[in-house]
């Protein structure tokens, strides 16, 4: 365990990892809850259990035990998402890093009546963080840390689908939607389901080194590093988060991708001037007409380049570009990938 623990409101991360580097065991718990998602629960225990065995078959000197240990409050069996009974102990002792599983939810959730059963892991997550403990929370567990108060201030991300409502429940917390981990101090959030990997890549990288991470994902067949989750994002998935106003400016935009864009003309069919048609959306999005009009054109691309054979230049031609190094530029800034790339990797995806 950690000696001479410490409260980590203002910590100093370089002196928190030395500190581990210097450990000969690293204790982590996994904590279960009722509706908490196995993949994760596991998830991290079987991987963590990879890099241990690896790194001391490595050549190098063995550096340090990863202890696991997936915990419950009751101390009994735990029906995780599924309603799959599993049989789990409670916590016992302080431990290096509490990581918390998201849970299984749909898209339309009241997260108050979602929250309130788990009172009881909020206020365990809330004091082991104030005794000293770093958390991490997987996909939307960040839920669990905002009830706790831990992202007050801080940088976060979630599933990309509940970004909004993360932002909107906890509004002191800076959420990077498009992160797959965001690490602030002693707190560690990470994107949708899968991220569970990035996650734990991550944590042998910090504790067992940069080589054990690179044979660990080797070995489990995971993904390469991934950065962002905007490759991933299906807009078409999401509510319609716009007021009113903004909404039909939108949708009229959508019907017109391929026009050639005239702020004029878009104010002159809302009966308003263009200057308080940007005034309007501004205030209601944060955006711009020409960015609603920007983002819906590359929703459209991204449609077009998963379900169709058509070239990437008559896409580009059909949202209403004729520049194409234009418009992929445009493409990356808002997706992270070029479109050739997107589509390859799309492909790949559908062949399995």
């Amino acid at each position: 365990m950690l000696p001479a623990r410490r409260c980590f409101g203002h910590v100093d991360i370089d002196q928190f990892i030395a500190i581990i580097a210097s450990m000969k065991t690293l204790r982590i718990a996994v904590l279960a809850y009722h509706g908490c998602m196995p993949t994760q629960l596991f998830g991290v225990a079987d991987v963590l259990r990879i890099a241990a065995d690896l790194d001391g078959n490595l050549g190098a000197k063995k550096r340090m035990r990863v202890q696991v240990e997936l915990i419950a409050l009751s101390g009994r069996s735990v029906a995780v998402a599924g309603g799959i009974p599993v049989q789990l102990k409670r916590p016992a002792g302080a431990y290096d890093l509490l990581i918390v599983p998201g849970l299984e939810t749909r898209r339309h959730v009241d997260w108050a009546e979602k929250m309130a059963p788990l009172a009881r892991e909020v206020e365990f997550i809330r004091n082991s963080f104030a005794r000293g403990t770093p958390v991490a929370a997987i996909c939307v567990g960040a839920f669990l840390l905002g009830e706790a108060g831990l992202l007050d201030g801080r940088k976060a991300t979630t599933a990309w689908l509940f970004a909004g409502d993360l932002a909107a429940r906890y509004p002191l917390a800076k959420v990077h939607s498009d992160a797959i981990l965001a690490e602030d101090g002693a707190v560690i959030t990470s994107a949708a389901v899968s991220s569970v990997f990035d996650m734990v890549i991550h944590l042998v990288k910090r504790h067992l080194g940069a080589e054990v991470a690179m044979a660990t994902a080797a070995v489990a067949l995971l993904p390469a590093e991934r950065a962002s989750q905007a490759p991933y994002v299906d807009n078409t998935l999401r509510e319609p988060a716009l007021p009113n106003f903004s909404q039909h400016v939108m949708q009229w935009l959508t019907s017109r991708l391929a026009d050639k864009y005239d702020l004029e003309t878009v104010a002159q069919a809302f009966h308003v001037s263009g200057r308080t048609l940007m005034r309007r959306v501004k205030e209601e999005t944060g955006k711009s007409p020409l960015t609603l009009l920007q983002e819906a054109r590359v929703d459209k691309a991204k449609l077009l380049l998963r379900t169709t054979r058509r070239s990437t230049v008559q896409i580009i031609e059909d949202v209403g570009y004729t520049d194409v190094a234009s418009f992929t530029r445009l493409f990356v800034r808002v997706v992270g990938e070029s479109p050739a790339k997107y589509r390859q990797r799309g492909a790949a995806a559908m062949r399995g």
